[in-house]
Parts: structure tokens; C-alpha cells; sequence
């Protein structure tokens, strides 16, 4: 397997071609610096318009960036000559919505009609976090953001249903403000936060336990900050139960050739 210092050094396409060749299984976070990570949800065609629509009310946590043909795994908008089928260091595959396997390549699970959705990513404007002089804990701690699973509905689309999953960074309160103006100009992917403070009143109980990713330390003079997830579709497969769908293992992204700045809105 490849160093995660020297991944972090790779272009796009270098880094897919590593997790492609099985060269590299993790997280993707602080990799590919300046270009636009996505989320991934594949469902079958007979599913897809439900979950087009839940996208559309939900853009927020599902901010959609491509839609392929059915049957198609290359997405063209993001990285002509991508696979989507290979190129992410880590799938989840969820029958009947119950997860079944967590494959590091799903060729061999392909099916005809199936439709893969991209969906915006907060990795990509944790580059704008940064450069506002502002913390990332996960990239400073080298793990993967916490993700958890709240209270918070999502709007529902024909048969899908179910929570919103965010993801929390800790922020300097004194510099909360300069958080949620960097992060507005990316509403593509997740854009400003929609929680800031008292993780109870959003269903968390527990920051050191996240329903996904890893724990990471909250300094004195620090506030929780939290985002939408592009995890939020795991959330709602599990409740609302299609017979068959693929996701990214949370954290494990598909990096694209498209550049963060493509997605600012100023």
C-alpha cells in the first residue's frame, strides 16, 4: 500500500489510478489538494427518480453534482475516463437496506440499468476553511471527519425517508462567523453550516462516539460546528429499504478532475 504522505502529493487522476490499482484503500481527506471530492450513491433505474427528487428537496446534505446514464459507470462531467466502479478506495453495498459488504472494487456486482449519483462533498471546501486561517481537526489529526447520525429529518421523495447525518468540526468560537462565510461560497457542496452548539438539540448525545468517521479533540474556547453529510443517503437506504444499492464507504471519496474554485460561487 502507498504512504498517505506521498498521496496526499498526487494529482486526481494519480489517485485513482493508485486506488484502482489497490494501491490505496483509505480515506480520502487532504488528498488531491484544490480538487472537488464527491460522495456516491448507485441505485437501479426504477429507484433513481425517487431519489433525483430527494436530492432536489434535500440539497443541502444532497447536493447533487452528476448523473450518469443507466448503466454507465464513467462520469463524464467530473473525470472523463473515470470508473466509478474502481475508483474509490472503498464501497458499501446494502441489500433489502441492510449493509452487506464493504468491497474495494464492485465490477463483478455491476448490473445494467443501475445509475450513479455524485454528490458534493465537504472535503472540498475544507481547502477554503483552511486557507481563512481556520482549523480542520481530522486533517490535523490525520483520521476521518466524525460523521453522526441526528434528529433532523430530511424532507421525503416518494419512498425515501429518513435522518440527516452531519458532519462536526470544532471551531475557535472567536472565529465561527469567518467558518460559515468561507464555507457559503460552496453551496454545491453542503455550503454553510446547519447546526452551530449544543449537539442535543440535533439528537447527539456523544461527540467522542460518531455513527461514522473518528472522534477528534475539542480544544477549550471551541464550538462544534456542523454540516450536512453527503452520508445522509446511507441514513435513508437503511430506512426506507430499496432491494439493491452501492454507496462510498463514508470518507472514502471519489476524487474528480474538477477544481474546488470551479464550485465557489464568488
Amino acid at each position: 500500500m502507498e504512504d498517505q504522505q506521498k498521496m496526499m502529493s498526487l494529482s486526481p487522476r494519480e489517485v485513482r489510478q493508485a486506488v484502482r490499482e489497490g494501491r490505496w484503500a483509505g480515506p480520502t481527506a487532504g488528498m488531491a489538494t484544490g480538487f472537488v471530492q464527491a460522495n456516491l450513491v448507485i441505485l437501479p433505474r426504477d429507484w433513481a427518480f425517487d431519489f433525483l427528487l430527494f436530492c432536489q428537496r434535500n440539497p443541502r446534505p444532497c447536493p447533487l453534482l452528476e448523473v450518469t446514464e443507466p448503466g454507465d459507470w464513467e462520469p463524464r462531467g467530473l473525470a472523463e475516463g473515470a470508473d466509478l466502479r474502481s475508483d474509490l478506495p472503498r464501497y458499501r453495498v446494502y441489500r433489502e437496506g441492510v449493509l452487506t459488504e464493504e468491497p474495494t472494487d464492485i465490477r463483478t456486482l455491476w448490473r445494467e440499468g443501475l445509475v450513479s449519483f455524485l454528490i458534493g462533498c465537504s472535503f472540498t471546501f475544507e481547502g477554503a476553511l483552511l486557507e481563512a486561517g481556520l482549523p480542520v481537526r481530522h486533517i490535523e489529526m490525520g483520521v476521518n471527519v466524525p460523521m453522526y447520525v441526528t434528529s433532523v429529518a430530511c424532507r421525503t421523495a416518494g419512498r425515501l425517508k429518513g435522518p440527516m447525518v452531519m458532519t462536526m468540526r470544532p471551531i475557535p468560537a472567536a472565529m465561527v462567523a469567518r467558518a460559515v462565510t468561507a464555507t457559503a461560497l460552496f453551496p454545491s457542496v453542503h455550503g454553510a453550516p446547519l447546526h452551530i452548539g449544543e449537539p442535543d438539540a440535533i439528537g447527539i448525545k456523544d461527540l467522542s462516539r460518531p455513527d461514522h468517521g473518528d472522534p477528534v479533540e475539542i480544544r477549550e474556547g471551541e464550538v462544534p460546528v456542523f454540516w450536512g453529510c453527503g452520508v445522509t443517503p446511507q441514513a435513508v437506504l437503511a430506512a426506507s429499504r430499496p432491494p439493491f444499492a452501492i454507496t462510498h464507504a463514508p470518507g472514502h471519496m471519489f476524487v474528480s478532475d474538477k477544481k474546488n474554485v470551479d464550485l465557489s460561487v464568488f
